[in-house]
């Protein structure tokens, strides 16, 4: 496949302003892709021949063209001002050093205007269907009655939540942000590995890479005419607002567990941006079931709440009795109207790993439509048949606990050791509802830079859905990258990054 390939002058040096032609060039051995292996996966930059896919033609001929000492620099660049800016992320399972720099890839992923477009039409339609499921279950459960999905399974959630039964959410949204994790297949094509609906993280982190990545390629990004995403945070105040019974004045704050969260900076960013409160529960108050906020120019009654507490920590009346995040009486205020919190108390149970497995049945059950992205096969080790296979296959199979998030409480069969799947093993036959298991997917891998090179690294993709009057989504996500090789695992506790991620126009 040959490509004429043009970048702009500046990103090459050219003084005159011109657009200068680059050579197609293959996959080969030389700088920077000395030590570029392609696998079975599927490859965002090349083909499994080694072409250079078209849309991506112009990055890899500015890649071409610069020295390992100019990436270099440009990463350090990156990571300059990710420091600046205090964008770190919490690891409380490190002893030595918990709070680090969101590591950060100096290349960016490129998507295509037709993936994106199937992406969007799928994500719309999942958060519909599920919006629909959260109001089902908390009011007539006709999907349990029809037995869709197995009333145990729901009613034994430890995220289900029976004080929200019968409690109207505005226009039904229980779920108003909502970043979706999706994986590509070795054919391409992306499906979805998992939903997360209680408080997602990490779209200040896909804001900030766009930043960096803008101004260390700016070139190659007019010209490739990629599609804006920086104006998330109004279309998030937007959403806020739209919760509000009344749309003038309306007064809203972002609830934080406070400083030593791990996604701290992202509260305070996304305050500042929506030009809102940020609010610790000490800083609010109950009084006739209203809430207010503490400020230095007095009380001040707060409308809507985007909370990035959990459940559980919310209301100490209420839920664990021992929780000093949240905010006595806030429960009450909710339930007799006076304040939306958005997400809505239990959700969780939408986002539950084996509620997961019966998505695309309630996509066709609510909206009587074919899903348009595909779950990743998996199996609900609560089935004593599918626990049989799962326990004779753990060496291939990745197996999750149904109720935990950001790693952790899974085991990769493929890269764990005899020792680590038989005691795993234990826990699955101790407690079976409590575990899924999927086959080892194995990602697509995109150009990374690492270690002066660039090599390939295994690549998820987590966009962000805002969901209330109506529903929307920025044409983009947070990419998230598992930077040691080999690895699968990209969650930024577990040692992963981040990209910047190009939805192209054309």
């Amino acid at each position: 496949m040959q490509h004429e390939t043009l970048v702009h002058a500046e990103d090459m040096g050219s003084p005159d302003g011109v657009l200068l032609p680059v050579p197609p060039v293959r996959l080969g051995r030389d700088a920077p892709y000395a030590n570029y292996a392609l696998g079975a996966a599927f490859d965002e930059m090349f083909s499994s021949d080694g072409d250079v896919r078209d849309h991506c033609a112009a990055l890899h001929g500015r890649l071409a063209t610069l020295p390992p000492e100019e990436l270099i620099r440009r990463q350090q660049a990156c990571e300059q001002s990710f420091l600046q800016q205090g964008i770190t992320f919490t690891v409380y399972s490190d002893k030595q050093a918990t709070e680090r720099i969101i590591p950060t890839d100096l290349l960016p992923r490129l998507v295509t205007a037709a993936e994106w477009e199937r992406v969007d039409r799928g994500l719309k339609q999942r958060i519909r269907a599920l919006n629909m499921f959260l109001r089902d279950i908390y009011t007539d459960g006709r999907v349990l009655k029809d037995g869709v999905v197995p009333r145990p399974m729901i009613y034994g959630s430890k995220h289900y939540r029976r004080e929200m039964r019968g409690l109207p959410v505005p226009h039904g949204a229980y779920v108003n942000v909502c970043g979706t994790d999706l994986v590509r297949r070795e054919d391409g094509a992306f499906v979805v590995l998992e939903d997360n609906l209680r408080v997602p993280s990490g779209v200040s982190y896909m804001l900030a890479n766009r930043e960096v990545v803008r101004r260390a390629f700016p070139g190659v990004f007019r010209a490739a005419g990629v599609r804006a995403i920086d104006h998330y945070p109004q279309e998030l105040l937007a959403t806020l607002k739209s919760l509000a019974p009344f749309q003038e004045d309306v007064s809203i704050a972002v609830l934080t567990p406070g400083v030593f969260n791990s996604a701290y900076f992202e509260h305070a960013f996304l305050a500042r941006q929506m030009g809102v409160e940020l609010v610790e529960g000490r800083d609010l108050l109950i009084n006739d079931n209203v809430v207010f906020a503490r400020t230095t120019s007095g009380l001040k009654r707060i409308d809507v709440i985007y909370r990035r507490v959990d459940d559980d920590f919310i209301d100490p009346l209420i839920f664990r009795e021992d929780s000093s995040l949240g905010v006595p009486g806030i429960f009450n205020a909710y339930r007799a109207g006076n304040v939306v919190i958005a997400n809505a108390l239990g959700t969780g149970v939408a986002d539950d790993k084996a509620v997961y497995a019966y998505v695309p049945h309630l996509i066709r059950y609510y909206l009587s439509e074919e899903p348009i992205l595909d779950n990743v096969e998996t199996y609900l080790c609560r089935e004593p048949k599918q626990l049989g296979y799962v326990l004779a296959n753990l060496d291939k199979l990745v197996v999750k606990a149904v109720g935990e998030s950001g790693g952790y409480g899974m085991l990769v069969g493929p890269h764990a050791s005899v020792a680590e799947r038989e005691a795993f093993a234990l826990k699955l036959k101790a407690d079976p509802e409590n575990y899924i298991a999927q086959p080892t997917i194995q990602l697509s891998t995109a150009p990374t830079f690492v270690d002066g090179g660039v090599e390939a690294r295994h690549v998820d993709l987590r966009p962000f859905i805002l969901h209330g009057e109506k529903t929307t989504i920025v044409p983009g996500g947070l990419t998230r990258v598992a930077l040691r090789r080999g690895s699968l695992v990209v969650n930024s506790s577990q040692g992963g990054g981040s990209k910047d991620t190009w939805v192209l126009s054309a």
